[in-house]
């Protein structure tokens, strides 16, 4: 793939239905209750897409994968993704 998905954790409101659609792609993080985008090649392009347009609140995105490391510093600055271990 040319890009990556992303979840914008400070605008999901939890609603699972795009870890119903992209069961392997998308998790709700049990802390917050928000989704998150574990597997980058978990779905297929296509059903990652559709969970990407069952989202009522817009918050999954097409991203570049340089741009992965930037979106989850912001969220950890944010405190809404746990810090990395060790």
């Amino acid at each position: 793939r040319e890009r990556a998905v992303w979840v914008d954790e400070a605008v999901c409101i939890g609603c699972r239905y795009c870890a119903h659609v992209a069961t392997n792609t998308f998790v709700i993080e049990p802390r917050l209750g928000r989704s998150r985008a574990i597997r980058q090649d978990g779905d297929s392009t296509s059903l990652i897409q559709e969970a990407i347009d069952t989202c009522p609140v817009d918050c999954i995105h097409w991203v570049s994968f340089e741009s992965l490391d930037t979106l989850k510093a912001h969220l950890i600055s944010q405190n809404l993704c746990q810090r990395p271990q060790g």
